[in-house]
Parts: structure tokens; C-alpha cells; sequence
């Protein structure tokens, strides 16, 4: 470990916010690690704060984009390692993106890397799903993909969280799900335009509903327009092919999906994994092709935690 004490020193810079509380929480039992907390009074002190961000093994920044640079830029400690979970590295050069079972090298990139950007919730469900398949040829990168799909009200940070909980505010809604990235600039496209292999950003159509966390993300595909016209099985064995023997990623058998006639968005509410599904018809030559996942969990806290078990050398499932 880093430290060379036993012990590894995390500093997790915004702690306060929902993803650092979550990661806090998945590390407050682990005694391998030595969780660096300032004091209330000191957290907006920028000495203190600086003096944090170098003296750690590992930082873990749970900060608006802007911030996260500017936490990037106070550390001169080059032993320091950075995981960062907003977007503002996520497409930076010099940055690992750390989505473990993404890339075959994807282990061994994260474990020697010393700035890991963590993916944002909607990419991880978007990638798990169409990285394989342009990788495999399936899906050329050219083609035009499109993406749905809703995600609990506790993705869009506190101002939503405070928004749908708030019932006695004058504008309280009891609407159930909404829209929204209706400018189609959302912030994830970068990434999962860059990480997919893409030569275009998918047309990315997000929801939010009245839960609190859990999410699907989901890829129709009109398999008679790619190349060779796919059966559905041919997408699910690539994606099966993709993800071996992982612990928190599951394709779900062509059975299973079978056997499903709704899928809820809560459905991995509350885990730390991913599970696929490939919904096909032969007959027209189309599939639905949906990732389930925890916004909170692999789509943000979660990820964060195995990311910084893969950096540490221990086994990517510790304290999840």
C-alpha cells in the first residue's frame, strides 16, 4: 500500500454530498484503510484542505466539475493518487477511466494508474452495453445509436433531491417522471460517445422518476440495419463473451430475459452491480437491449469503492 504503513490514507474532498456520504459509508468498517476527515471548521480552508489533499495515499473528490479541477491543481505530492468522481476528467488526457471491466487491460490500467476519472451513472449503463458490441463489429462505429432511459431523482444532485422531496414548496409536483436534456448536451455524451468507440454521440434521451435511486438504461437496436442483420442471440453472446467471471456485472440468460415482462428501474436499488438484459424479436429483427444498475452503486459510489480496491491491490469487491 501506498503509505508503506499498513494502512492506506484516503481524503475524500466533498464528503458532504451524496456520492462522497455514500462512499464514506462503504469505507467507515474497513480497518486496512485510514479515512483522512477534516473538521466542519477547516473544510473550507484552503491550507487545511490542501494540506489533506497531499498528505493522502489516495483522494477521492466528490465535487462539482470546476471544483475537482481546481482540488487537481493544489496537490504537488506525486505520490498523491486521484480518483474523481465528476466529469471533469473523464475525457482528459493523462486520466484512466475507471470502468474496470470495460477494456480487457481495463485491471491492469486502473491498478497502475495515479488519476482514475469514475464514470458517470448513465455511461456506465450505456457503455456496459454498446462498447462490446462496436468492439465486436456488431454496431459499426458510425452508426446511429440511440440511448433511453430514467434514473432515480437522487442523480441530479442535491438541488433535485431537495426539489422532490420538498412537498410543502409552492411548485411541489406529485408528477411521477419527467424528461430532461431536452438541448442534447448532456454532460455524460462526451464520455460515452469517446469510451464507446463512437464517430457520433448517440441521441441520449434521459428520464428521471419519483424514486430515489436505481436506474435503466436502455439501446433499442433495429438489427436489420446493421451489418450481417444480428439475431438477438449474436448480441447477447458478445455481450456474455465481454464481461467473464465478474463479480459485479451479470448478463442475464437469453431465458432469463425471456421470463421478464416488466423490468423495474429500482430493481438493483441499493447494490453495487450491473446486471444486462438482451430482449429480442427475431422475427422483426429488433432488440431492446437495457442495463440495470444503482445510480448510486456502480453508477457513482460503488464504482468508486472498487475502483480504489483495484488501486490499492486488494480484491475489487472489499467493503461492497
Amino acid at each position: 500500500m501506498g503509505s508503506g504503513m499498513g494502512q492506506a490514507r484516503i481524503f475524500i474532498d466533498g464528503a458532504a454530498g451524496t456520492t462522497g456520504l455514500e462512499i464514506r459509508e462503504r469505507l467507515a468498517d474497513r480497518g486496512e484503510l485510514s479515512l483522512v476527515v477534516l473538521p466542519e471548521a477547516a473544510r473550507k480552508d484552503a491550507a487545511a484542505r490542501k494540506a489533506a489533499l497531499n498528505a493522502a495515499d489516495i483522494v477521492i473528490l466528490c465535487l462539482p466539475d470546476e471544483a475537482a479541477k481546481e482540488a487537481v491543481a493544489l496537490i504537488d505530492n506525486p505520490a498523491v493518487r486521484v480518483i474523481d468522481a465528476s466529469s471533469a476528467h473523464r475525457v482528459a488526457e493523462g486520466w484512466t477511466y475507471g470502468f474496470p471491466e470495460l477494456e480487457p487491460d481495463g485491471y491492469a490500467r486502473i491498478a497502475a494508474a495515479n488519476r482514475v476519472s469514475n464514470p458517470g451513472c448513465w455511461a456506465t449503463g450505456f457503455l456496459a452495453i454498446l462498447r462490446p458490441l462496436v468492439r465486436a463489429g456488431l454496431v459499426p462505429p458510425g452508426f446511429p445509436v440511440t440511448a433511453n432511459g430514467v434514473s432515480g431523482y437522487s442523480g441530479g444532485g442535491k438541488s433535485m433531491i431537495a426539489e422532490f422531496q420538498d412537498t410543502a414548496a409552492a411548485d411541489y409536483t406529485e408528477t411521477v417522471s419527467r424528461i430532461y436534456g431536452l438541448n442534447l448536451t448532456h454532460k455524460h455524451l462526451p464520455e460515452m460517445t469517446r469510451h464507446a468507440g463512437l464517430t457520433h454521440p448517440p441521441l441520449f434521451e434521459p428520464g428521471v422518476g419519483r424514486f430515489y435511486r436505481g436506474m435503466l438504461v436502455e439501446v433499442p437496436l433495429q438489427l436489420w440495419a446493421l451489418p450481417g442483420a444480428p439475431a438477438p442471440r449474436d448480441i447477447h453472446a458478445a455481450l456474455a463473451k465481454s464481461y467473464p467471471e465478474r463479480p459485479l456485472v451479470t448478463v442475464a440468460s437469453m431465458e432469463d430475459a425471456g421470463a421478464v415482462k416488466t423490468l423495474d428501474a429500482e430493481i438493483l436499488a441499493g447494490s453495487n452491480g450491473l446486471t444486462l438484459y438482451v430482449f429480442g424479436n427475431e422475427k422483426a429483427g429488433q432488440a431492446r437491449v437495457v442495463a440495470a444498475l444503482d445510480n448510486l452503486g456502480k453508477g457513482a459510489s460503488g464504482a468508486a469503492v472498487q475502483n480504489l480496491n483495484i488501486m490499492l491491490g486488494l480484491p475489487e469487491t472489499t467493503g461492497l
